[in-house]
């Protein structure tokens, strides 16, 4: 069944009702109501840990007593971030760092066992891609090195995960080193240095990614769909997965020769598989996720929405538990499965803020996890000069910082004093400072000019389109009022290539009021713009699969000179685009892409931006007018 059958099975608005999903993670609808732990265990002082049982039985201390210590969406974050910033802090807390998330699963793995318990380390995925430059100029080896340090067992893949493509994330997993030469190729060094890399300790799992040519392979899955593990003679399960979206957020050439399956249909036909094989105790590593109405409240569960709820109520009622991910948000919820069981869903933030501990009883008379016992509890990742950080992984970090410096430091430009490059979109349309910078960078670059072909026609673009989601930050000055190679890697982490190509006057409008429609109905992308304006209707665009452009309001560059007047855009004829290689191959929903014609690919976009800073210099931000929403 796809996710919109399941979808027509239970109608958004009836879902929270239906599954029976309440704040705190307490279900009132089952007969009797779930015991939680208290608020000193929920913010990570408590020494202690208490397994407390719905059930009565006659001799509970046979119980199997497992905790699972759950991250994800860490995205190669080694580094704390300063807490000035909402990325640095849970609430009001000072959170994060890969030493300092060290220091709160050692502490955590010694309250486990000093309870009976043991503990095992998940993630569900995003652990590498979307990285600050500590991590992204060394291909997220730092990053990897650092998750094994952790003692991380088991992960899903997340979609970032397939950033530099899939055969470069089977190197994460197995190791070795590229030859990209001594100062790195297309802006990172592998194993530099003495540093060398053997990969993962830990297992990747994809067991909703399989190949696509129908051919035979060693196995069906690009990793195991599953790991089984023992503890005191009692197996217990993961099955890890992505999204089945992927394909449609990563670029296209990483993920080419895979297929992503549904979610719900994948785990549950892999619950017979592991029934055959003596498992009863299932836990799903889901990079899927949900939001909140109150993103504070880290320990509840509050108006949840999101595609992890419709999968979490649909899986087969023998997985026991369901770790998310994706949404970057922090709950605690119960759900209710399809047998009126409940379940618990969670998810600890993202990159590194946070740790979800969950605490299972597996019974050794069913060897099942006595489901109305479960409970979790999100602990805060606190830093600062009150923590010790983990030795080993600070060493690590140490190491990396020493032989990123002379990158990350490099200046390569400054902001116009007295103002800031933001990435924050205007009300009035969707356009943003940072935005329009870097698509006027991409414009500017040289590199997608194709030689050799300088009579045909549109051979220089005349328009630049950027995806919003491809700028994680603000454009900063560092203390000294320098913009750093540092800064510019933050706000453009992936590595994309930019890309010219050919597209009709018609096909660019159908990408814009793809902005609305299809894939971004639920959640509208507006492309930043340069060469290019236009207004949109917000009233035509709420509906479906309308035409919200209004009528005649699309103007083009057409002769690429910024002095001359705009004049309004053709649909027969042909202009000259530059996007990265992700909008390219089609990702963020804007399929028209791959309708274009004579692509040709130019240097990296970190550098578009790079060089466009440098010729800039200082660099102003410039009115945000080029794209304007009518009510």
């Amino acid at each position: 069944m796809s996710r919109s059958a399941r979808t027509r099975l239970v109608p958004a608005a009836a879902a929270l009702v239906s599954l029976g999903l309440v704040t705190a993670g307490v279900s009132t609808a089952t007969a009797t109501p779930q015991h939680r732990p208290g608020s000193s265990l929920s913010d990570g002082a408590s020494g202690k840990t208490s397994y407390r049982q719905l059930t009565k039985p006659a001799a509970k201390n046979t119980y199997v007593k497992v905790d699972l210590l759950a991250l994800n969406d860490f995205h190669g974050q080694l580094e704390p971030v300063p807490s000035t910033s909402s990325s640095g802090r849970i609430n009001n807390t000072p959170a994060g760092g890969a030493a300092y998330l060290a220091r709160l699963l050692k502490d955590e793995r010694a309250r486990s066992r000093a309870a009976g318990a043991t503990p095992l380390t998940v993630a569900a995925g995003d652990l590498i891609g979307a990285t600050p430059l500590l991590s992204g100029a060394f291909h997220d080896e730092p990053t990897i090195k650092a998750m094994n340090l952790l003692g991380l067992q088991v992960a899903s893949v997340g979609n970032h995960e397939f950033d530099e493509g899939w055969r470069e994330l089977r190197r994460m997993q197995n190791g070795g080193c590229l030859d990209d030469g001594p100062n790195g190729a297309n802006g990172a060094n592998s194993c530099p240095g003495d540093q060398g890399f053997d990969g993962a300790d830990f297992r990747y799992l994809a067991a909703n990614v399989k190949w696509a040519d129908g051919k035979k392979h060693a196995r069906d899955t690009l990793f195991p769909a599953t790991k089984v593990m023992k503890v005191k003679g009692e197996k217990i399960a993961f099955i890890g997965m992505t999204l089945e979206g992927t394909p449609d957020i990563v670029t296209a050439a990483g993920v080419q020769g895979l297929s992503f399956a549904d979610e719900v249909e994948t785990a549950n036909a892999l619950v017979p598989q592991l029934r055959k094989r003596g498992v009863k105790s299932i836990v799903v590593l889901l990079h899927e996720g949900v939001a909140p109405t109150d993103a504070t409240a880290y320990n509840d569960c509050s108006g949840v929405s999101g595609p992890a709820l419709e999968i979490a109520q649909n899986l087969s009622p023998a997985i026991d538990a369901v770790v998310s991910g994706h949404t970057h948000q922090a709950y605690n919820c119960v759900v209710k499965d399809p047998k009126g069981q409940p379940r618990l869903l969670t998810s600890a933030m993202s990159i590194g803020r946070m740790l979800t501990k969950i605490h299972l009883l597996i019974d050794p008379k069913t060897h099942d996890v006595v489901r109305p016992a479960e409970y979790a509890a999100n602990l805060i990742a606190q830093n600062g000069p009150s923590v010790t950080p983990v030795p080993a992984v600070q060493s690590l970090i140490d190491a990396y910082k020493a032989l990123v410096a002379p990158i990350e430091n490099q200046v390569v430009g400054h902001i116009e004093p007295g103002t800031s490059i933001s990435r924050t979109a205007d009300a009035n349309g969707g356009d943003s400072p940072l935005g329009n910078l870097i698509a006027d960078a991409q414009l500017a670059d040289a590199s997608v000019v194709e030689s050799g072909a300088p009579g045909r026609t549109g051979a220089k673009p005349v328009i630049a389109l950027m995806n919003p989601g491809g700028i994680r930050a603000d454009l900063l000055e560092n203390s000294a009022g320098d913009v750093t190679y540092g800064a510019t890697f933050t706000v453009q982490p992936f590595n994309n290539y930019v890309v010219s190509m050919d597209l009709t006057g018609a096909q660019i409008k159908t990408l814009l009021n793809q902005q609305w429609n299809g894939a971004n109905e639920a959640s509208r992308k507006i492309l930043q713009v340069a060469g290019l304006s236009y207004s949109w209707d917000l009233s035509e665009a709420a509906a479906a699969d309308t035409d919200a452009l209004v009528a005649d309001s699309v103007m083009v560059d057409a002769d690429g000179d910024p002095a001359t007047p705009m004049v309004p855009i053709e649909d027969a004829a042909t202009y000259r685009v530059v996007a990265n290689n992700f909008l390219y191959g089609g990702g963020d929903g804007f399929t028209t892409f791959k309708e274009s014609t004579n692509g040709y690919f130019g240097g990296l976009d970190v550098d578009s931006l790079v060089s466009y800073l440098q010729a800039h210099d200082p660099v102003a931000p410039t009115p945000t007018d080029r794209i304007t929403q009518v009510p």
